[in-house]
Order: structure tokens, then C-alpha cells, then sequence
């Protein structure tokens, strides 16, 4: 009479090696006490999704900050959805973020001792671990059809049973050794599954780093664990890869949470001490009112690229989704402005339950607070590569005088609270075109908004004096005294007490007279410092512009 260990060397004849080589050749990782080990694992299926990128900032920056190891894998077993050159294109796009594993699967070739980190090329770990299953009784062959498995569905659906392949409805589970020997031998074809004693109608427990004791149904379902491919599915190989790449904890979307019985399961029937998990918050998205998951097909916002096409430097991208990983993060801003997120301490007790609202206008804050931070010699660069890409207009501007673009994206830099004009690069070109004679043209054809309370001829008269006599090429103290002076000899109270004691002796007060100036000169009401404007544009300029208006 056969045994499980017949059966196991039938079915994998090849395989000498045993899973206690594999601990020996993958041992237990030498790091200080307290350091983590986390991973990246995608399926190259596609774009780096924004919920993917911030998967990826929550593991690097648990690793890093304690002094741990980030590793990148590639999980590559689902073959109909795998898309050839995604999974490079995916540590592209993180690689602009600044996030770059330590070790694991890269376009060259695999970097670190605890690889392949392809599942592809891990083929015979997985098999080897199968084969030791096997021999335990804990796997088995099963030969049901797809006709086979959609029957015992439609019978538990009839009857109202839940559905699965489990306990009496695991057909080909308690077959004898000698008949499954038998139909492989006769050439049937065959999954392996492991062979659950779990009981749906218990609970098992585990501690999520982020939402604490979870208590959930027992799995009692034998997965699939071998394809008929001989490809492993995603259930039984994360296990087997992350207890031999040595992973401490798993960041992953709160959907896997119904999934964890099953890996619980799958770790204990091995004997290994599993992994934590924590269970991220899905970012959400209100649509017509509702909440719901931002999506691929709907959102361009879903998408990391979306946000690189469209200017925004990735370092404010990360300010933001760390601002949603961590509730305390938006006051730890507030005393550290160049927003280092090594200097964060990120914690997952400080992680929100609920899945974050993607909000536009608030990545576009923290973008111009981390652009307003910079000063153009890092600012103007990054501009230009992305506008080579992305922005034709602005890179020509760019390309042709980067000494004066400089200039004016420097505005007000060196002030205690500098000016915090750009949410992303693209603003650079649409914000600065008054600077630029060709695009203050059509400005100047739509009409200034002047304050309707000065008639034209007064406007046209206190122009005019400006145009003939303001004061060039001296410190803004000077010059701001010089147009005190012209707005008092226009009749504008240069005291605002003054002006607010008594305003009908007067056209108004300095800052009207002061708004007029800008809107000449810029077409809006809203505009950089006026002194620094005034010296970008240079004497000639002011005054052409200045007698254009009139």
C-alpha cells in the first residue's frame, strides 16, 4: 500500500531539495534589535496606482526608520494578467519618489540574498514546500473539472449551504493514496489543495498593527495552492516568500483582510511563526455624495502618473499621502517646514481606520508649501525636465533665459514667510505670463479690472505721473516711499488712520494707489510683490506698460 511520501515523489520526482535546506540557505536576517523588515510586492499588471505608491511610502518608511530593510518582489504568477515591462516601469515611477529597495527584483538582475524575489523563478521553493505538505497529509491532488466545482456550487446555492470547497464538499479530499497514485498515473489533470481542519463556525484571532485584535471566521476552505500551470496561487506563495525572505510585516489593503484565516492557516500548518499585518485604509473618493475606492478606469487621480504629467513634484505627493497615513503629521509640519520625511516618525497607531478622502485642494497646499520651501536653483531645474516632457511653452521660456525665470520664481524667497504662488510646475508658465511681453498682450486686450470707483481720467493722470516720475533700481524701502509720495500728490492718504478718520478728503489710500500701479503693469488685482516685479520688468518695460494702460 502507497504512502503520502509515494504520492509525494510522484508528483514532484524532481524535487531532492527539502524545506530545512531552505531555511539553511535563507536563515534568519542579522539586524539590530527592533529593525523591520517590509516589502513592496506587485503584480505587474499596470500603472503604479496611488494607493500602490502609498502602500510602498508606508512600508520604506517603516523599514528605514528602524533601521531595517525595504525589499522589492515581484508577484508574477497570475500570467493572464501580467504585462510585459510593467514591473520595471514600476520601479521607475517609485524610484522618482525616492523610494528604492535595498535589496530584491530589479531590471538587471536580482539584488540581495534572499531571492529570486521574481515568483516566477521561484518555481521549486514553492514546490519544494508543496511536496513537504504532501508528504504530511496536509495537500493533496485534486482532479475536479470546472464542470465539476460549478455543480457543488449550484448545489449549495440551492440549498442556501455557503459556498466553497470545504468539509463534504471537498470531493476529492479524502480519496486513498492508491486511487489518486492511480489517476495520476492514468494522466488526469490536477490542482493540489491544502487540506483545511479549520471550522468556519469558529473564530480565529490576530493583532493588526493598525486596528488591534481582529477576531474573523476559522478557514475551512481547501485553497488552491499549485495551479494546473504549476504556478502557485497568491495565497499559499506570499507565505512561503515572506517567511523566507525573513518579512516582519505586511502593509496591505484593508481587502486582504478577509483573505487572513486562510495565510494563518497556511503558516501554521507549516510550523512558522507568521507575519504581522497591517491592514491600510483604502483611499476613498466622493462620487455623487458617496463614498467609494478610488478606481482605475474612472479617476485619473488613481493613477501616479496623472500627477507627474501634470507637475506636481513628487515630493509634495508624499508630504500628502503621509499627511493621510499619519493623524499627528500636518502638526509635526508646522515646526518643521522642509517637510524631511526621514525626520518623521511614522507610526501605525496614529493610522485612521476609515479610508481618506483623496483631496485635491489639499495636496495642492502641501505642494505649494513644500515648492514654497525651495528656491529656484532646485526648483527651476525640476521645472525644466518636466516641462521638456510636458509643457512645450514653458520649457522654451526656460530654455531661452533660465537666469530670468529664476528670477521670477524667487519672489519673495529669502522672507521669514515666503510667497507660496506654485501647486505644481505647470503653474510656473500660467501664473508668470504677464512677465512675458507676447503673453501680456491678450491680458492687456481682455481689460483691467481698475476699482470702478476712480474715474478713467484719474486713473490716466496718476499713470501717467507714475510712468514720468517712480523710482527704479533701489531697495524696496525706497522705492515704497517714492510712491507714497506720487500717491500724495494724487491725493491718496499716505496714513491709513488718517484715511479711515476722514475718507472722503481722500481717493483712496496708499494700497489703492499701489493697485492701480499692479494692475497695469500685471493685469491683476493678484501679484507678486510689486517692488520685485517692477525690477524683473525693468524701467522701459514699467513705463511702456504704464502709458499702454492710459
Amino acid at each position: 500500500m502507497a504512502d503520502y511520501k509515494d504520492l509525494a515523489n510522484l508528483m514532484f520526482p524532481d524535487i531532492t531539495e527539502t524545506v530545512d535546506d531552505l531555511e539553511k540557505r535563507y536563515p534568519a536576517r542579522n539586524l539590530p534589535e527592533g529593525a523591520q523588515v517590509t516589502r513592496f510586492a506587485p503584480s505587474p499588471t499596470g500603472f503604479l496606482h496611488t494607493g500602490s505608491l502609498f502602500t510602498a511610502l508606508v512600508g520604506f518608511k517603516y523599514a528605514k526608520q528602524s533601521g531595517g530593510v525595504y525589499m522589492f518582489r515581484l508577484e508574477d504568477t497570475d500570467t493572464k494578467r501580467t504585462i510585459a515591462g510593467s514591473g520595471d516601469e514600476l520601479i521607475d515611477q517609485l524610484g522618482n519618489f525616492g523610494i528604492v529597495a535595498d535589496e530584491g527584483y530589479w531590471p538587471d538582475g536580482d539584488r540581495g540574498a534572499y531571492g529570486p524575489y521574481q515568483q516566477s523563478k521561484r518555481r521549486d521553493i514553492y514546490r519544494t514546500v508543496i511536496k513537504h505538505l504532501v508528504e504530511q497529509g496536509k495537500a493533496y491532488p485534486d482532479f475536479c473539472t470546472a464542470e465539476d466545482l460549478e455543480k457543488i456550487r449550484a448545489y449549495q446555492e440551492a440549498n442556501k449551504i455557503l459556498p466553497g470547497y470545504y468539509g463534504e464538499f471537498a470531493r476529492d479530499r479524502n480519496l486513498s493514496v492508491d486511487e489518486q497514485i492511480a489517476r495520476i498515473n492514468n494522466g488526469e489533470p490536477y490542482v493540489v489543495r491544502y487540506k483545511s481542519h479549520g471550522d468556519h463556525n469558529n473564530k480565529v484571532s490576530f493583532v493588526d498593527a493598525i486596528r488591534g485584535k481582529l477576531d474573523i471566521a476559522e478557514n475551512d476552505v481547501d485553497v488552491v495552492i499549485l495551479k494546473g500551470d504549476g504556478l502557485p496561487t497568491y495565497h499559499f506563495a506570499h507565505v512561503v516568500d515572506d517567511h523566507f525572505m525573513r518579512t516582519t510585516l505586511v502593509s496591505r489593503g484593508e481587502e486582504w483582510i478577509p483573505s487572513t484565516p486562510i495565510h494563518l492557516d497556511l503558516f501554521s500548518a507549516l510550523g512558522w511563526e507568521p507575519t504581522k499585518y497591517a491592514h491600510l485604509p483604502v483611499i476613498m473618493k466622493l462620487d455623487n455624495g458617496n463614498k467609494r475606492k478610488l478606481s482605475k478606469r474612472k479617476d485619473p487621480e488613481a493613477a501616479v502618473s496623472y500627477f507627474l504629467q501634470e507637475g506636481y513634484p513628487t515630493k509634495g505627493l508624499l508630504v500628502y499621502l503621509m499627511n493621510i497615513a499619519n493623524s499627528n503629521f500636518e502638526e509635526w509640519t508646522i515646526a518643521n517646514k522642509d517637510f524631511e520625511l526621514s525626520h518623521f516618525q511614522f507610526s501605525f497607531e496614529k493610522m485612521s481606520l476609515d479610508g481618506a478622502l483623496f483631496d485635491i485642494d489639499k495636496l495642492q497646499y502641501f505642494c505649494r508649501e513644500v515648492l514654497g520651501a525651495e528656491h529656484a536653483d532646485t526648483i527651476v531645474p525640476a521645472a525644466k525636465a518636466w516641462a521638456k516632457e510636458n509643457n512645450e511653452k514653458l520649457y522654451a521660456k526656460i530654455s531661452a533665459d533660465e537666469a530670468y525665470v529664476s528670477r521670477i520664481v524667487n519672489i519673495d524667497k529669502d522672507k521669514q514667510n515666503p510667497r507660496k504662488d506654485f501647486a505644481n510646475y505647470a503653474e510656473i508658465e500660467t501664473k508668470t505670463r504677464f512677465f512675458y511681453d507676447e503673453d501680456f498682450a491678450p491680458i492687456k486686450a481682455a481689460g483691467f479690472p481698475f476699482n470702478e470707483k476712480f474715474d478713467k481720467e484719474f486713473v490716466k493722470s496718476f499713470l501717467a505721473d507714475c510712468a514720468e516720475n517712480m523710482i527704479y533700481g533701489v531697495d524696496e524701502m525706497t522705492w515704497w516711499n517714492g510712491v507714497k509720495d506720487l500717491a500724495a500728490k494724487n491725493g491718496f492718504a499716505t496714513n491709513n488712520k488718517e484715511y479711515k478718520a476722514n475718507p472722503t478728503a481722500f481717493k483712496g489710500n496708499t494700497g489703492d494707489a499701489a493697485e492701480l500701479i499692479r494692475i497695469a503693469l500685471t493685469g491683476s488685482k493678484m501679484a507678486p510683490n510689486l517692488h520685485e516685479v517692477i525690477e524683473i520688468l525693468g524701467k522701459d518695460r514699467v513705463v511702456a506698460r504704464l502709458l499702454s494702460a492710459i
